[in-house]
């Protein structure tokens, strides 16, 4: 239950992200953006119960301690609960945060009441640190970048895209994305849930996915809010060059391990081709990167009371 909480929680504040610059634009409504962004999130998660069965491991420390402390099943609870709870609040409230970074926290809060100062703070660079200096810096360039030489080159050569063609590439970049986070995501998520002897790898990803669809339609409207319209004004091309932007680094995280986190870098491409157009919200985006930041110490603090209380 505590695991399926959690991927429910990831729906809800994850599912939108990919689909926010749509509605943002007006190229769609919310409801379309939402159910596109479900669907194509729930096809990449079903797409991972035949393809990605080989990415599903058995649940870590991923550094921070001892493997064998991971499967104790305290921790797994802890790690959970604190998850869900760190990422479905932040949804209600409209902050979109990263739920690796999350789980980052939850780990480190377990693991310093079940071995204090011996667990491995180096590792939180990796895990913590790059993503969250990295993500910002190149989806930002990359994004306005690209919004850059999609206007020069329609100005250069005189073009006059059609529409229609516009938006038929923004919907599948917005797809690709989605796919994309839900075949990444699911294997991951699903680690938490082998500890329990009912579930198989095939089983227990198809449950997952269930979760993470019902979480992205039933609560993601203030995440949309926030991405579609607190952070800048988007137009239809706009929209379109933070989503090449969003889905090159999505692909190429996925494909290179880059240190990268994509929520991270689709809020901050979004942030990117404001600023281009200098229509860009800059208190919005801080009080965003701000909840980046206290997302490892508030789930850190949570998961160790948690863990505490279960034991």
């Amino acid at each position: 239950m505590a695991t399926l909480f959690l991927a429910y929680s990831n729906g809800a504040n994850d599912n939108f992200k990919g689909v926010a610059t749509l509605f943002g634009s007006r190229t769609t409504s919310y409801q379309t953006a939402i159910l596109w962004g479900s669907f194509t999130t729930f096809a990449g998660a079903v797409a991972s119960v035949f393809l990605a069965g080989n990415l599903v491991k058995k649940f870590t420390g991923q550094g921070i301690f001892p493997d064998a402390i991971a499967n104790v099943p305290e921790i797994h609870l802890a790690v959970a609960i604190t998850t869900g709870l760190t990422v479905l609040v932040a949804a209600l409230t409209g902050f979109p945060i990263s739920t690796t970074h999350s789980i980052t926290g939850a780990l480190l809060g377990a693991g310093l009441v079940a071995i204090g100062l011996k667990v491995n703070f180096a590792v939180l660079e990796k895990l913590f640190l790059l993503p969250l200096f990295l993500s910002p810096i190149i989806a930002i360039c990359l994004a306005a970048g690209t919004h850059r030489l999609l206007h020069y080159i329609n100005s250069k050569l005189n073009l006059q895209p059609d529409q229609r063609i516009v938006d038929t590439c923004h919907v599948i970049s917005a797809g690709i994305i989605s796919f994309t986070r839900g075949f990444n995501h699911t294997p991951k998520i699903v680690a938490l849930i082998l500890i329990i002897d009912y579930f198989s790898v095939q089983g227990g990803m198809l449950t997952i996915a269930m979760a993470m669809g019902l979480g992205g339609l039933l609560n993601s409207q203030k995440i949309a809010q926030t991405m579609s319209q607190n952070i800048t004004a988007i137009n239809h091309h706009q929209g379109l060059s933070a989503n090449i932007a969003t889905a090159i680094l999505v692909i190429a995280s996925s494909y290179f391990g880059l240190p990268v986190s994509m929520t991270q870098v689709s809020v901050s491409a979004i942030f990117g081709v404001g600023l281009i157009e200098k229509e860009a919200k800059t208190r919005v985006f801080y009080q965003i990167l701000f909840s980046w930041i206290l997302t490892l110490p508030i789930a850190t603090i949570i998961s160790g009371i948690i863990y505490r209380l279960l034991q």
